[in-house]
Formats: structure tokens, C-alpha cells, sequence
């Protein structure tokens, strides 16, 4: 894998060994980015399902500030301090080796307030609905956040959670890219 623009563009960084991780690939990446950036203006993002950090690594290479990165699998969590320390990115990156469904309390108990949230879930166990209800009822979002969630083509999610709004869906094949916007 490579990282697309920024910083660090056309650098390469390790996907996680095995078929348990799927990385998002380079089209879908760069239609993303091309969506809600292309570039940042420092922020502070979380990557909710990690895999070998891809979007977080592309993420900070094009100026986000810094990213919380969860996964639960020990080699993705390996691959990510691997990956970081090749770019050179450790202090701008926090790597929770645990379900992110542990982690909104520990979040709003250090005060964040993230500007960008990207969920990749296994695509047949996704709980996205979830998350993005917790996060918002946690005030885990700051205004003008965006939440990027990749899914399933035929999954489907609410138009508004509160005051975040569906502002697009995208299809790649097989993939979705739902993007939302909290409003105030």
C-alpha cells in the first residue's frame, strides 16, 4: 500500500499479513480524500476499525494533527506501530489495542473532540449505527465533523443522528462510502 498525497506521498507502509484485515483500496481512498479534504488544516481524527492504519497515515500526511487509532487484532495493532514508526508519525498517533466500543467513556473523559471519524468495519459485522449514536451522544464529535463510514453497498443507515446529517452515499463496486456532516 502507499500513501496518495501530502506529506508522505508515494510512500509505502505494510498492510497487515493474512485475509482477516481488508485495507481500503486506492480508488476508494483517494475519492474520499478528494471528498472531505483533500487536505487538513491540523484536527484531531479517530480511525474506528484500524487495520494497518491507511486512512489514518493518509489522513495525517495530508495535515490532520493527530489520530486514535482501535483495533482489536494484535497483528493490526503491530503493523500500525510499524507503520508510525516508519513515517515517523509516533507522537501524533494513539494506538488502542481494544474495540472501539470500549473506548467513547475513555474519550470523553480526556476531553476530544474528533473532526474526522473513519469506520471500516468487517463488512458482515458492522455495528456502525451504534457507534455513530454513541459518539453522538457522547459529544465526541466537534461541529463541522465529518464521519466517513465504508460499508457494504446494500448496507444502510439513518439520514441524521441528532444534529449529524447524511450529506452523501458513494458506491465502488461492492463498496459504500457514506459521508456525514455534523451540522452545528
Amino acid at each position: 500500500m502507499r500513501i496518495v498525497a501530502g506529506e508522505f506521498r508515494s510512500r509505502v507502509i505494510d498492510a497487515v499479513e493474512g485475509s482477516q484485515t481488508r485495507p481500503t483500496g486506492d480508488k476508494v481512498k483517494e475519492a474520499v480524500f478528494s471528498r472531505i479534504g483533500p487536505y487538513f488544516d491540523q484536527g484531531i481524527m479517530l480511525d474506528a476499525y484500524a487495520g494497518s492504519g491507511n486512512i489514518s497515515f493518509e489522513a495525517l500526511s495530508r495535515g490532520m494533527q493527530e489520530s486514535y487509532m482501535c483495533d482489536v487484532s494484535a497483528k493490526a495493532v503491530a503493523t500500525i506501530r510499524k507503520n508510525a514508526k516508519r513515517l515517523d508519525v509516533e507522537k501524533r498517533c494513539h494506538i488502542y489495542k481494544r474495540d472501539v466500543f470500549t473506548m467513547p467513556d475513555e474519550f470523553a473523559a480526556q476531553g476530544l473532540s474528533f473532526d474526522l471519524v473513519y469506520m471500516d468495519p468487517p463488512y458482515r459485522q458492522q455495528k456502525c449505527d451504534a457507534l455513530i449514536t454513541a459518539l453522538v451522544e457522547k459529544s465526541l464529535l466537534a461541529k463541522g465533523a465529518q464521519v466517513i463510514v465504508e460499508s457494504l453497498r446494500e448496507d444502510s443507515f439513518a439520514s441524521a443522528y441528532q444534529d449529524l446529517i447524511l450529506v452523501k452515499e458513494s458506491v465502488y463496486g461492492i463498496t459504500k462510502i457514506s459521508y456525514y456532516r455534523r451540522e452545528r
